[in-house]
């Protein structure tokens, strides 16, 4: 496997790689995006990861400096599921001027997450189309975990043309359901045994649908209130349309329950897809 810091020797390195498969992350690894690197290899003939922490996409109060940064032990572990490539540029090597031209995702990047952190979605989009542009993968593999932004990037390339196909790999849980997330790391010890409690209160609204409860805002409000009677802060908890990402404005047999809530220092986020065939 080779480590690559600059764009030129990714390039080089690329050259007669054939047919690449990208994942792109922001390192300190777990099992959810090694499952996305062995899901990569069945799209290409050279699996490149990246790891880069990507400033544009944390607000000026956000972890971004606190971000673990984890690249021996990240790269020990892609070793071990068959990376070809890591690519993990600096800073500097990808905005080697401050970057004036970005992409502006539509407007389902104002919801959910991006009402909470403005600018976020397109700090996103943007170093994702530039790692697009580096790398020219024929296929992508990103997490449904970050459900929202998984729609966008998927927005982005049908809408800009990029000739790249993206593929949406399934979360990865615990045992206890606990979706993997490199911030499960904040959390303590009583806050871990806590925080499968997201993944059920969107489990009690997804049933609900089945069931046929179509009271949206009901069953919103009464998953926030489970949740924050038991020490959560919560930033939403939405039945959404997964055609567009926006509150259901007809009946649908489809339907995407998202939520975000903090718990000690850890934003956790979630989802469940409902068919209600």
């Amino acid at each position: 496997m080779d480590l690559i810091s600059t764009i030129k020797a990714l390039d080089e390195r690329l050259a007669d790689g054939g047919v690449v498969a990208f994942v792109p992350t922001m390192g300190n690894l777990h099992a959810g995006h090694l499952d996305l690197v062995r899901l990569a290899r069945a799209h290409g003939e050279t699996v490149v990861a990246s790891v880069f922490v990507n400033p544009l996409q944390f607000g000026p109060h956000e972890d971004f400096h606190a971000y673990p940064r984890t690249l021996s032990e990240d790269c020990a572990k892609l070793e071990q599921v068959g990376c070809d490539v890591v690519f993990a540029p600096t800073v500097t090597e990808m905005y080697p001027t401050p970057q004036q031209t970005e992409i502006l995702p539509p407007p389902a990047a104002d919801e959910l997450c991006g009402a909470f952190r403005p600018g976020h979605f397109r700090g996103v989009t943007t170093v994702v189309a530039k790692l697009f542009n580096i790398v020219q993968p024929a296929a992508a593999v990103f997490g449904k975990k970050d459900y929202q932004q998984l729609f966008l990037i998927r927005s982005m390339v049908r809408e800009l043309n990029f000739p790249v196909r993206i593929v949406g790999a399934e979360t990865v849980r615990a045992p206890d359901g606990l979706a993997l997330s490199s911030r499960n790391g904040y959390l303590s010890e009583a806050e871990r045994a806590e925080a499968p409690r997201l993944y059920r209160a969107l489990g009690e609204v997804a049933r609900a649908l089945r069931e046929g409860d179509q009271d949206i805002v009901a069953l919103e409000a009464n998953a926030c209130r489970e949740l924050e009677s038991h020490g959560w802060r919560v930033d939403y908890v939405s039945i959404r349309d997964p055609g567009t990402l926006m509150p259901p404005a007809e009946p649908l047999d489809q339907f995407v329950v998202l939520g975000a809530a903090w718990l000690g220092n850890a934003r956790l986020i979630d989802n469940i897809e409902v068919s209600l065939d």
